[in-house]
């Protein structure tokens, strides 16, 4: 493979314009005239030598996923053609693939294989069924522009479910691997157990195959990355299955093997539209097209990031959606955005989506060349593949990184984790979201409140927390609320306030600087309108210092507004303070030795001010 950056390849002139209003329709429609004028000789043969080398990489990673989800091995190549062409055409990504994936290939299993005997007909037209309800849903989020939607499912919720996903793949081929019997639709746990329990009954010529395969694959993808090692792991169990079967014979081996792949375009389908099969399916397709989407705009975003192009959410949303859709018609599974194959392009000097077209062009011509080979191929070797597959799919460094920093973090990585486990994956990815969503309201509902005082030895007066020794006004607390003020928050928002005031009975007024208030809704504003009305009885006013706009269009609303008066609010500093020092009670100003604010000069009994920048003291004359 030869490295060739985005920006060697395409010269800064050759990237298209922003189109003119005008076109906004037609692009929309055919979003690849975006990229379109781009396409010369050059990019021809950087996206043709791309095309063959992701070709070749998705033969073998098409037949293992499609052995992953219960599906024929050929419908994993026929997943990696036109789906692959739509999501390139209508996507925004110029170096995304769009194929089978793991994860994708895992949940259709075992979200599916409850329903029919995997690798059946009503399996397979199930699946097809399901692949065209995501492609719609996924082309729905997308022209309803919810790209963004996929923001809310955080990083730690993905990395436990991709590493749920992966022991969950390891455990699939146990049974593979050792050549031992494990009853279908055994859940993770009970597998470990009857293999443990099996010990005995394990398939030496067998787990000799897989064990050759798995060496071979980790040898050739640590010490030469370069050649494609399923390939060549691949190659080399089929070579020790053909030696063990002619030596001992197939009927002591017990070596089994894929069977020949029909050397053929793929044939047209019939997803089945009945109104109870969608209905029995429809929490799967929640499920697949949530983490189809996830895993495709994750990949379209980080390579995007290497060649510096912005990706648009909705678009792929739609390429997405459209791939699904339309490849249910020509035996396509659930696809989504690969990305090992993805990397691949990219590396192999990809620049435009043409590439990946032509990768599903070389892989028809692939197909038809290899398709007889294909008998030859253990499934034990497949299986030794899939454990190479999940094993890449630890986040070992981000797992760590989240251990080592949060423990809630921690708690939310696996618990989505456990959860994938032992339930239904598209429950375990709603626990992840879940935990997700309850950590951040626990996060937002405590926002921090902090008592502040003026530094008057520095020219801007700025404010800093108060310290041990500070002198502070007797008739004025300064805090400053970092967070919303919204229904989760006004309980502990109250409580602090209420603290506040029990502690500091004297301090009538308050001061609340809101530059780090992000907003605040009703029972906010309730909560701040109170808190005006208690000290308004107190002879004390509550104020604000730089609100943010959002926050002030609220607390200004009339039901509100006649609570804290026209003048609470203050852009300035200096205004606040010395709006609000001529408020105070002068008879207590005028025992007052604290005298903080410059202003306080003014006061009656005032003394004369002299300030020690060195000292950071205050002396009273």
């Amino acid at each position: 493979m030869t490295d060739v950056s985005l920006t060697a390849a395409v010269p800064a002139q050759s990237v298209p314009a922003q189109p003119a209003p005008a076109t906004d329709r037609i692009l929309a429609l055919l979003p690849f005239l975006r990229w379109w004028p781009m396409v010369n000789a050059g990019t021809l043969k950087g996206d043709l030598l791309a095309g063959l080398i992701g070709a070749i990489i998705v033969l073998p990673q098409g037949v293992a996923f499609a052995t992953l989800a219960g599906m024929p091995p050929e419908y994993g190549l026929y997943a990696a053609m036109v789906p692959a062409v739509i999501a390139a055409l209508w996507g925004s990504s110029w170096h995304l693939v769009s194929g089978p994936t793991n994860a994708i290939s895992l949940v259709v299993f075992a979200t599916m294989s409850s329903l029919a005997e995997p690798g059946s007909a009503d399996y397979v037209s199930l699946v097809l069924t399901l692949t065209f309800m995501v492609g719609l849903m996924q082309l729905a989020m997308g022209v309803a522009r919810l790209g963004t939607l996929v923001n809310f499912i955080s990083h730690t919720v993905v990395i436990g479910f991709t590493a749920g996903a992966a022991l969950l793949i390891i455990a699939s081929q146990v049974k593979n691997f050792f050549g031992i019997h494990i009853p279908h639709g055994a859940m993770f746990f009970r597998i470990l157990g009857t293999l443990f329990a099996h010990v005995g009954d394990i398939n030496p010529y067998v787990l000799l195959v897989g064990l050759i395969t798995l060496l071979s694959g980790v040898v050739m993808r640590n010490w030469m990355p370069k050649i494609p090692y399923m390939i060549v792991a691949m190659l080399a169990g089929s070579l020790v299955a053909l030696a063990l079967n002619q030596s001992f014979g197939a009927d002591i081996t017990g070596i089994k093997t894929i069977g020949a792949l029909p050397g053929a375009l793929p044939p047209l389908s019939m997803p089945h539209f009945s109104f109870d099969t969608m209905r029995e399916l429809i929490s799967v397709a929640v499920a697949v097209t949530g983490l189809a989407l996830i895993e495709a705009v994750s990949i379209a975003r980080a390579i995007a990031l290497k060649s510096g192009q912005r990706i648009d959410g909705n678009q792929e949303f739609i390429g997405q959606g459209l791939s699904n859709l339309l490849g249910a018609f020509f035996s396509g599974y659930p696809s989504s955005g690969s990305f090992n194959r993805s990397g691949v392009n990219f590396e192999a000097g990809a620049i435009t989506p043409l590439a990946a077209v032509f990768s599903a062009g070389f892989l028809i011509l692939v197909l038809l060349a290899v398709a007889p080979l294909a008998a030859y191929i253990p499934i034990a070797s497949m299986a030794a593949i899939l454990f190479l597959v999940a094993w890449g799919l630890f986040d070992f460094h981000h797992i760590g990184s989240i251990i080592r920093t949060s423990r809630a973090e921690t708690a939310v990585l696996f618990s989505t984790l456990i959860a994938t486990l032992v339930m239904h994956l598209e429950f375990a990815i709603l626990v992840g979201m879940l935990l997700s969503l309850l950590l951040y309201l626990s996060r937002t509902s405590q926002p921090a409140v902090r008592i502040l005082v003026p530094d008057n030895h520095e020219p801007q007066r700025k404010f800093h927390l108060v310290r041990a020794g500070d002198a502070e006004c007797p008739q004025m607390k300064m805090v400053r609320i970092e967070g919303s003020i919204y229904f989760g928050a006004v309980n502990h928002v109250g409580e602090m306030l209420h603290d506040i005031a029990e502690n500091h009975r004297q301090q009538h007024h308050l001061l609340i600087m809101a530059k780090s208030i992000n907003f605040v809704d009703i029972a906010g504003a309730e909560l701040l309108a109170e808190e005006a009305r208690r000290r308004r009885q107190q002879g004390g006013r509550l104020w604000f210092y730089s609100v943010r706009q959002s926050a002030e269009e609220m607390l200004r609303k009339p039901e509100y507004a006649k609570e804290f008066g026209a003048d609470a609010f203050f852009a300035s500093k200096h205004e606040a303070i010395e709006h609000i020092v001529a408020q105070f009670d002068t008879s207590i100003c005028a025992n007052c030795k604290a005298r903080i604010f410059e202003e306080c000069r003014a006061l009656p009994g005032a003394l004369s001010v002299r300030v020690q920048p060195r000292m950071g003291e205050i002396i009273l004359a």
